[in-house]
């Protein structure tokens, strides 16, 4: 039986034709992006999306390095002259890492070892006859290798040296360590202990001082919880299996080496010697791979977890609702240090900047409110950013009172998160973008372009400084990285990019471009002018033909020649839409936008050899919509007047809020008080919910209730069902806090999140005893500046 095609083998795992798996390959090969490919190539996919595509590129990515490794090992194994043609199968048929790496176990290149040494002292015929025939008694047999000058001196050594070849033997027995693997990821239990003396240091941690839990369902905040007390040296975990304060039974590991081998105690005369020779080669060398490939194997699982939530997230975030081309007057809020202004314009063109001190200490109200009346009425403002930090309610009454005081101007204040904006103001970029304007004032500036378009700004800011994440700074940066750049890259190709306005970080990300011809594309533009039409990117240096195709579609010319070049429309397509102008009789401005001829049109009457019908459905789509916006309404959140920090918070309130944070163990909400509440996975909804991203997101404007609110720790807990009642039990959450700070001080120290606990309460809603989390998570969102 031959080794399956990898496109055979990508096919059945993911469940699509194998036809499907090859074009992809043969395009991705090409350097076709994964936008590009799910957008304008759905004949050759078979209609696969970006998230189909997404997985099939990380698969087919592993698939690779597993075949590498695999063609690797067979040549080690080869040359040492070991090859036989059952090892070669078993290596070829291997459909992971893991089990590849346990058949090359045995012929990998080591250090000397114990039972390397035993063989060379001749003792390999007695461990053979030993293991073989155990009527034969030990020391009988093991006196016949005795020879000083080999090292053997005495019967002891014998035996031990032939043990040492039989452990080494069992222990590299790829089956054996397969199936104790397996054995133990389902039956055993990870462990935390308080590391003595380390009680008061790791507070944080006190929900892991005597902590079990099935390994298999640990969740990922849970573990990664204890890896970080571990590393900290807070806490001592492991994995166990039975009850390792019995010692009148032997280990059910030990057992099962040595049923895997037929041992067994027969009262012969090297049955018990082989008993031990198993019960060792289970202590001494396997407990301890195992357990490390299995703490491995949790570790992996739950960065992956902890990795798809922040991306997730960070998804929700960039595709928030944009308020659009708005003149927005921007509040960076600040007490000692005043408030920054920035006015930007419908464009987002910074037009003027300027300080203002209405709070304390210098508590200049009145002048402040002319500022700001001013500046609103000379740049006709329509809309109020004011960033969510450090006196952010207290600048968000100034607004309000601005709005009161002066009704001829139609303002509306929004609250907008400033996380990141401290690192976008202290960024190269920033410093190219805004040359002549101070530092503090830039990330006014940035304040107010998210809230017109939140994806346009963040993408000039490292996702990792988003802050929307659980663990970011323990798990791997570069898988971190990796994920977080595919999200931003579908993200903008999704929405589309207006090709001339917009930044070289947000053109960097389009399909196809990258950094440097991003650069490139913004300093032709500058040096002549607005680009006219698609075609016009054939002048740019350095972008060929390959680039042109993958992004022409997402690159927008809104005012130029071709009204096709405003839509999704790919150039290539354009014939098939001279074909729909001839057949409808009609030209390209009456057509687009004109549903009722648009939806008397079959797709398959305009298909061509090169575009089928998915792709002629496509383009009906975008004439009758053209430019769409994947993108939700604009909408914002009211917060209660009066209600501005945590001590205004009352059990029983019903407030407005917005979703800040998602993770696996609840959501986090602004509510207006400078301190997120938490509304724990239990009290999402009125029925079980798994995941709260079932419920909720980032961004998402929710109606919660206060269940409880600790004042002097500054914890808030929340529910979003409202038949909850605050003097109903108080069941214990999965997780130790209940809140994280918002952004306070303008610093850079986007710490994440930790998670708790001992599982989900089916209680009516959470509760804030037992708050071990809370410390770390609270100082870790306290600043996401």
């Amino acid at each position: 039986m031959a080794v399956q095609p990898l496109t055979t083998r990508l096919a059945k795992e993911l469940e699509v034709r194998e036809a499907q798996i090859a074009s992809v390959m043969e395009l991705l090969d090409g350097g076709a992006t994964v936008p590009f490919i799910a957008r304008y190539r759905k004949e050759v996919t078979g209609g696969l999306d970006d998230a189909q595509l997404r997985k099939l590129e990380e698969r087919l990515g592993y698939m690779r390095e597993l075949d590498s490794r695999r063609e690797t090992i067979l040549k080690s194994i080869d040359e040492q002259g070991k090859l036989t043609d059952e090892l070669r199968k078993s290596i070829e048929f291997a459909d992971s890492k893991s089990v590849i790496e346990d058949l090359y176990l045995p012929y990998k290149p080591k250090r000397r070892t114990k039972a390397q040494i035993a063989r060379e002292a001749g003792l390999e015929p007695l461990a053979n006859d030993l293991f073989d025939t155990p009527t034969l008694d030990p020391e009988i047999e093991a006196a016949k290798y005795l020879d000083d000058e080999k090292g053997v001196a005495d019967v002891k050594a014998a035996l031990d040296g032939a043990r040492q070849i039989l452990v080494e033997r069992f222990a590299e027995d790829a089956a054996l360590v397969g199936k104790l693997r397996d054995y133990i990821w389902t039956e055993g239990k990870l462990t935390s202990k308080l590391v003595e003396g380390k009680a008061k240091e790791g507070e944080k941690f006190a929900d892991y001082f005597d902590y079990e839990e099935p390994v298999n369902k640990v969740p990922s905040h849970r573990a990664l919880a204890i890896f970080r007390g571990r590393k900290e040296e807070i806490l001592q975990a492991s994995i166990v299996v039975g009850d390792p304060e019995d010692r009148s039974t032997p280990h059910p590991c030990e057992m099962k080496v040595a049923t895997h081998f037929g041992l067994s105690n027969e009262g012969r005369a090297a049955d018990k010697w082989l008993q031990d020779t198993a019960r060792w080669a289970w202590r001494i060398k396997l407990s301890l791979y195992i357990e490390m490939e299995l703490m491995r194997r949790l570790w992996e699982d739950a960065e992956e977890e902890a990795i798809l939530v922040f991306a997730k997230n960070l998804r929700d975030l960039l595709l928030a609702a944009p308020a659009g081309s708005r003149p927005t007057l921007a509040l960076d809020p600040g007490f000692r240090t005043g408030v920054k202004v920035a006015v930007v314009d419908a464009t987002g063109k910074l037009m003027e900047t300027t300080t203002i001190y209405p709070h304390q200490p210098q508590q200049q109200w009145d002048q402040s409110l002319a500022v700001l009346a001013a500046l609103c009425l000379r740049f006709n403002i329509d809309l109020v950013a004011i960033g969510n930090g450090t006196a952010s309610r207290e600048t968000e009454q100034l607004a309000n009172e601005l709005k009161k005081k002066h009704p001829e101007l139609k303002i509306t204040p929004v609250m907008v998160s400033e996380a990141g904006a401290s690192v976008y103001s202290a960024s190269e970029f920033a410093s190219r973008e805004l040359p002549d304007v101070d530092v503090s004032l830039r990330g006014a500036a940035s304040i107010g372009r998210r809230l017109q378009d939140p994806l346009a700004e963040l993408v000039k800011i490292d996702p990792k400084s988003i802050g929307v994440g659980q663990y970011q700074h323990d798990v791997s940066e570069f898988k971190l990285n990796r994920m977080l750049d595919t999200v931003v890259e579908d993200c903008v190709n999704a929405v589309g990019v207006d090709l001339n306005t917009a930044s070289a970080p947000l053109l960097a990300r389009v399909a196809g471009v990258g950094p440097a011809l991003a650069e490139s594309i913004v300093a032709y533009r500058e040096a002549n002018g607005a680009f006219a039409n698609r075609e016009d990117l054939k002048a740019v240096p350095r972008l060929g033909d390959k680039a042109f195709e993958q992004c022409a579609g997402f690159l927008k010319v809104m005012e130029g020649d071709n009204p096709l070049d405003r839509s999704s429309v790919h150039p290539e397509a354009y014939p098939v839409v001279e074909k729909i102008l001839t057949a409808t009789n009609s030209n390209i401005k009456n057509l687009m936008g004109d549903a009722s001829i648009i939806r008397t049109l079959a797709a398959n009457d305009f298909t061509t050899d090169k575009f089928g019908e998915p792709t002629v459905k496509d383009i009906l789509q975008e004439l009758e919509k053209p430019g769409r916006d994947p993108r939700p309404e604009f909408k914002t959140a009211t917060f209660q007047e009066g209600v501005e920090e945590v001590k205004d918070l009352k059990p029983g309130m019903r407030l407005e809020g917005v979703v800040t944070n998602v993770a696996n163990f609840g959501a986090f909400v602004d509510v207006g008080v400078h301190q997120d509440g938490l509304v724990h996975v239990s009290a999402l909804a009125d029925r079980f919910v798994s995941d709260p991203r079932e419920v909720v997101k980032p961004g998402d404007i929710v109606q919660v209730k206060v269940m409880e609110v600790d004042i002097a720790r500054k914890r808030i807990s929340l529910s979003m069902r409202m038949g909850d009642s605050p003097e109903a039990g108080q069941g214990k959450q999965d997780i130790k806090s209940n809140t994280h700070k918002r952004p306070a001080a303008k610093q850079n120290k986007n710490k994440n999140a930790m998670g708790k606990g001992k599982g989900q309460s089916s209680s009516s809603q959470p509760s804030m005893q037992n708050n071990a989390f809370a410390a770390a998570f609270a100082k870790a969102q306290s600043k996401k500046k």
